[in-house]
């Protein structure tokens, strides 16, 4: 497993844990719950903040955020 923040663009992953409650509670009233497929999409120039496809939408997480939730890689 590895952190939703070490992935590269285009990379695609499932969603498995959230190491923070705060995070967990935002995302989740938007859809993003263990189980769902997430594909990181772009990263900001200075590498802050990211944008991932989730749910069928498109959302911008700062790194911070992205750092608390555990994914597994699709190969």
């Amino acid at each position: 497993m590895t952190k939703l923040s070490d992935l590269r663009p285009g990379q695609k992953a499932i969603i498995r844990n959230f190491t923070s409650t705060e995070t967990y509670l935002k995302l989740m009233e938007m859809g993003c719950v263990p189980g769902e497929y997430i594909t990181l999409e772009q990263v900001a120039p200075f590498g802050d903040p990211i944008s991932v496809k989730v749910s069928g939408y498109s959302l911008s997480l700062r790194l911070n955020e992205a750092e608390t939730i555990e994914v597994e890689v699709i190969d």
